[in-house]
């Protein structure tokens, strides 16, 4: 028996988010379903993040044990072979046989697109947020600084979370310009439930000017998800890397 590890990149424009469910089509499910047309074992996958339906990944991680005799070096090939085309496997790598992807990361990387361009939209609507309402980058940014740190983010988790403890470390937080989107960029030791989706629609009411900058600092103190602004849309959100 030995663990292998993954590291796997998926859009997730047609899926009922990672996670196995019953009677919904997942990534996990269409990834054991590739290794049970390799191997013919049934495998349950450890992974590094649960992320939403229509949200992509960039570098999610995985593991899973076997007894197959598939080298080493081939089995992303072997598994790029039998996977839907919106699923790939980058590389793969013998793990040690305790390891855990999501309880043994470090950091975790995220990034969040808005396309603020009218013009060819259409193409780009399963993969960022389509929004060209003028928003104040400068007030955003300004508001970016306030998360920074260890702090108490319960009030950007939504409901239905397992989490028991609510303070992670925000490492990075910034937003940047590039061309015809804006693009949020967050790195943290852990994530609550929609953490990013939820920073991103109350850093978007901020660049409306519904909400002032210096107001970031009271919602997190407040610990109120009510306190917050909205979700943002699923289909710009990105799982870019998972550090170990």
């Amino acid at each position: 028996m030995q663990r292998i590890r993954m590291v796997i990149q998926y859009d997730g424009s047609r899926y009922h988010g990672f996670q196995f469910q019953t009677n919904a089509h997942t990534v996990q499910a269409a990834l054991q379903d590739a290794i049970f047309n390799l191997t013919g074992e049934r495998k349950s996958l450890l992974f590094a993040s649960r992320t939403d339906a229509g949200v992509h990944a960039l570098g999610q991680v995985i593991a899973f044990d076997t007894v197959a005799s598939i080298p080493l070096d081939r089995w992303a090939l072997a598994m790029n072979s039998v996977l839907p085309e919106d699923i790939q496997v980058l590389h793969s790598q013998l793990a040690a046989p305790d390891f855990h992807p999501r309880f043994q990361a470090v950091c975790k990387h995220y990034t969040y697109k808005i396309y603020r361009s009218l013009q060819g939209s259409v193409f780009q609507r399963h993969y960022a947020w389509c929004n060209s309402e003028a928003l104040d980058v400068e007030s955003m940014q300004e508001a970016c600084e306030f998360l920074l740190g260890p702090h108490n983010f319960r009030s950007f988790c939504a409901s239905g979370s397992s989490a028991k403890t609510f303070t992670r470390t925000m490492s990075r937080c910034e937003i940047q310009e590039e061309g015809d989107y804006l693009c949020l960029y967050l790195s943290a030791d852990g994530f609550l439930y929609n953490m990013v989706r939820i920073i991103m629609g109350t850093l978007v009411d901020i660049g409306r000017g519904r909400l002032e900058p210096g107001q970031m600092a009271s919602i997190l103190a407040r610990q109120d998800r009510k306190c917050a602004g909205p979700t943002a849309p699923p289909q710009g959100l990105y799982l870019v890397r998972v550090d170990y």
